[in-house]
C-alpha cells in the first residue's frame, strides 16, 4: 500500500500526516487512527497498509491522500500496459517482490507504477540495473499484483490457488503475500465484518469457522448452543481465515501449529474484544473467536438468577473479612462473570482489590488487574506472591490450577485476606476433595474455606412466545416439582415455541442455576473426618442446601426456563438430587 514516507528515509512525521489527512477527510476516526498506530508499532510495516489490513480505509482512500499530500501522479488499472515492457536487465522476481510495474519509457525516462513511491532502495536498484532515470507513479497494491501476474507469469496454472494450499504446511513467501492481498480485498473485509456484526446481533458468545471438504462452515454459539450460519465458499476460505489471523496479529504463514491472538474492534457502537484461537485440521484451519462485548456485561448479582435465599447467603459470605470463596462449574458456566459481579458488590474505595487473570476479560474501575504471562514467568503463583506485598484486602484468582497457587491462596486467607477464585469441579462438595487432591491439608481447608458456589447456565424462555405445558401428575411426581417450589405456589411449567424475537429457538438469554455449599460446624467435622464428596454433599443437603437440579426445577416452575432445558444442563446432577 502506498505511504507518505520512505522505508529508511524521509520526514518522521509523514505517517502521522497521512493519518491526520484521512481523519480530516472523514475517512477515519481519531480513535481508529490511534489503534492503527499502535498496531503498526507491534506489527511493523507502513501505516497505509496497516489501515487497509484493519479494514479502516480502502486502498483508494490512502492513494488519494498521498496524491493530495505529496503530489504523486496516480494511474488507474485500465491505463496499465497491455504487454510487458522489455527490461532484460531486471528479473521478474525483483519486480514482483518490490511491486514494481514498468509502465513506459518516455523522453529517456523510465516510468514505473509502484505502491511505495518513496522506496528509494528499490527505485535506485532499478535505475542502476536499467541505466534509465526512474520516475515513480502511484498505483494500488491489488492492481499492480494483478498486472504483474497477467504480464509476467509464464504459466498461470503453476500459480497456487487459494484453496489448493495443503492444510498443515508452512506457506512460502510468495503465497503468504498472495493470502495477505486476498485478505485485504474489500469483499473479504466485508464478509469478516459481517460475521462479527451478525454475532453481536445474535448475542453470540463464540464464532466458529470450521473447514470442511467443500466449504468453510460458519456457526455461532448463542445461549450455549451452536447455531448454523451462512457457509463461506471454499475459494474464499483461506482469505477469510487469513483476514482473521491478520487482525489477531497471528502468523498466517504457520498453519501446522495452534495459535492464539486477540482482536480489539469497534463495531456499530460496540467495543468488542475477540479472543481468537486457530487449530489445524485435515481440511484447513479451524478458527474460533470468543466475543467479549464490554457493553453487555452485567455486574449485578441480582440479575444473575439467584434464588433469594441463596443470594442472601452468598452475599453474607462475600462480606466476611477473610477466607476463601470458590465458584465451580465446567467451562462456559459463567464462573468468571459471577466473580466480576461479586467484586462489584464490594467497596473498592475503602479496600484494595487485586485480581490475577488469564486473560483479563473485562476492565473494572477501581480494581488492580494483573494479566498472567506464563511465557515470561508471570504465573498465577508468582503474581500472588507479589500481590501479598501490595497490602491487598481482597484477591481474586482467575483459576486455581495447581498446588502452589492453592497453597498460596490458603495462606492468604489465613493471614486476613478475602480470596475469590474458580475451580473446575462438577459439584460444590467436589471442590473440597479437589483441594485435598491439590495438596491442601484438611485442617487448612476447614480454617480457610468459607463456602463454594456451584453453577450452570440454562437458557431462559422467550417471554414473547412461551406457552404453558401440560404435564401429567405422574411426571410431576417423578420430577419432584411439588417438592422444590415454595409452599402454596402453583406448579406451572412452560415450553419453548419460537418467534422472530428469539430467532425461532424459543429461548432468549440465559440465567444461572446454583447450589451453595457453606462451611459450617457440621461441614468442618465431616471434612476433618475424611468424608468423600458424596458424604459432604449429603451433609450439605441436610443443612438446607438446594442442589443445582432442584434450583433449575424451581426456575422451571416459575416459568423462567423449560423442564427440558433443566434436564439437559443438570442431567449429571439428578441422581444426587
Amino acid at each position: 500500500m502506498p505511504e507518505t514516507q520512505p522505508i529508511s528515509a524521509g520526514p518522521h512525521d509523514a505517517p502521522l500526516r497521512l493519518g491526520e489527512h484521512l481523519v480530516q477527510a472523514n475517512k477515519l476516526s481519531a480513535r481508529d487512527l490511534e489503534r492503527a498506530l499502535a498496531a503498526q508499532q507491534e506489527m511493523g510495516g507502513l501505516l497505509g497498509r496497516v489501515l487497509v489490513k484493519l479494514g479502516l480505509v480502502s486502498e483508494h482512500d490512502v492513494a488519494q491522500a498521498l496524491v493530495a499530500l505529496r503530489g504523486f501522479a496516480f494511474v488507474e488499472a485500465e491505463h496499465y500496459p497491455e504487454v510487458p515492457l522489455a527490461l532484460d536487465s531486471v528479473s521478474v522476481e525483483f519486480l514482483v517482490n518490490h511491486r514494481l510495474l514498468p509502465w513506459e519509457i518516455d523522453d529517456g525516462q523510465l516510468k514505473v507504477i509502484t505502491s511505495e513511491p518513496d522506496n528509494e532502495y528499490a527505485l535506485k536498484a532499478l535505475r542502476l540495473a536499467t541505466g534509465y532515470p526512474v520516475a515513480p507513479v502511484l498505483g494500488l497494491d491489488t492492481d499492480i499484483d494483478a498486472a504483474l501476474e497477467r504480464l509476467y507469469s509464464d504459466d498461470e496454472s503453476d500459480q497456487p490457488e487459494a484453496d489448493e494450499a495443503v492444510p498443515g504446511e508452512v506457506l512460502d513467501g510468495e503465497f503468504v503475500e498472495h493470502l495477505r492481498d486476498l485478505a485485504s480485498e474489500a469483499p473479504v473485509i466485508r464478509l469478516v465484518n459481517g460475521m462479527i456484526a451478525e454475532a453481536v446481533e445474535r448475542g453470540a458468545s463464540d464464532i466458529h469457522l470450521e473447514p470442511t471438504a467443500g466449504d468453510l462452515q460458519l456457526r455461532f454459539r448463542v445461549d450455549g448452543v451452536l447455531l448454523s450460519g451462512q457457509s463461506v465458499p471454499s475459494g474464499l476460505a483461506p482469505a477469510v481465515t487469513s483476514r482473521v489471523k491478520l487482525l489477531a496479529r497471528m502468523n498466517i504463514a504457520e498453519r501446522r501449529l495452534p495459535q492464539d491472538g486477540r482482536i480489539m474492534i469497534r463495531l456499530k457502537g460496540h467495543e468488542l474484544d475477540l479472543r481468537v484461537s486457530s487449530l489445524p485440521t485435515i481440511h484447513g484451519e479451524s478458527v474460533v473467536m470468543r466475543v467479549l462485548d464490554r457493553q453487555s456485561v452485567r455486574y449485578g448479582l441480582d440479575d444473575m438468577g439467584f434464588a433469594p435465599a441463596t443470594l442472601r447467603r452468598y452475599q453474607g459470605l462475600l462480606q466476611r473479612p477473610h477466607g476463601i470463596l470458590l465458584v465451580t462449574g465446567p467451562t462456559g458456566s459463567g464462573k468468571t462473570t459471577t466473580l466480576y459481579a461479586s467484586l462489584g458488590e464490594l467497596d473498592s474505595r475503602t479496600r484494595k482489590i487485586v485480581t490475577v487473570e488469564d486473560p483479563v476479560e473485562y476492565q473494572l474501575e477501581g480494581i488492580n488487574q494483573i494479566h498472567v504471562h506464563a511465557d515470561i514467568g508471570l504465573t498465577f503463583a508468582r503474581s500472588l506472591r507479589a500481590i501479598l506485598r501490595q497490602d491487598p484486602d481482597i484477591i481474586m484468582i482467575g483459576e486455581m490450577r495447581d498446588r502452589e497457587t492453592a497453597q498460596i491462596a490458603v495462606q492468604s486467607a489465613l493471614t486476613g485476606h478475602l480470596v475469590l477464585s474458580t475451580l473446575h469441579t462438577n459439584t460444590a462438595a467436589g471442590a473440597i476433595v479437589r483441594l485435598e487432591d491439590m495438596g491442601v491439608e484438611r485442617y487448612l481447608i476447614t480454617s480457610s474455606v468459607n463456602g463454594v458456589l456451584s453453577q450452570r447456565l440454562v437458557r431462559a424462555l422467550c417471554p414473547d412466545c412461551k406457552a404453558p405445558q401440560a404435564l401429567e401428575s405422574g411426571v410431576l411426581a417423578d420430577l419432584r416439582l411439588p417438592e422444590v417450589v415454595e409452599p402454596g405456589q402453583p406448579v406451572t411449567v412452560f415450553e419453548p415455541v419460537g418467534c422472530e424475537r428469539c430467532g425461532h429457538t424459543g429461548y432468549r438469554g440465559r440465567l444461572g442455576v446454583h447450589e451453595l455449599f457453606v462451611m459450617d460446624e457440621a461441614m468442618h467435622r465431616a471434612v476433618l473426618d475424611g468424608a468423600d464428596a458424596t458424604t459432604l454433599h449429603a451433609t450439605a443437603r441436610q443443612a438446607g442446601m438446594r442442589t443445582l437440579h432442584e434450583d433449575g426445577l424451581r426456575k422451571a416452575a416459575l416459568g423462567l426456563t423449560s423442564v427440558a432445558e433443566v434436564l439437559r444442563v443438570t442431567q449429571d446432577q439428578q441422581l444426587d438430587a
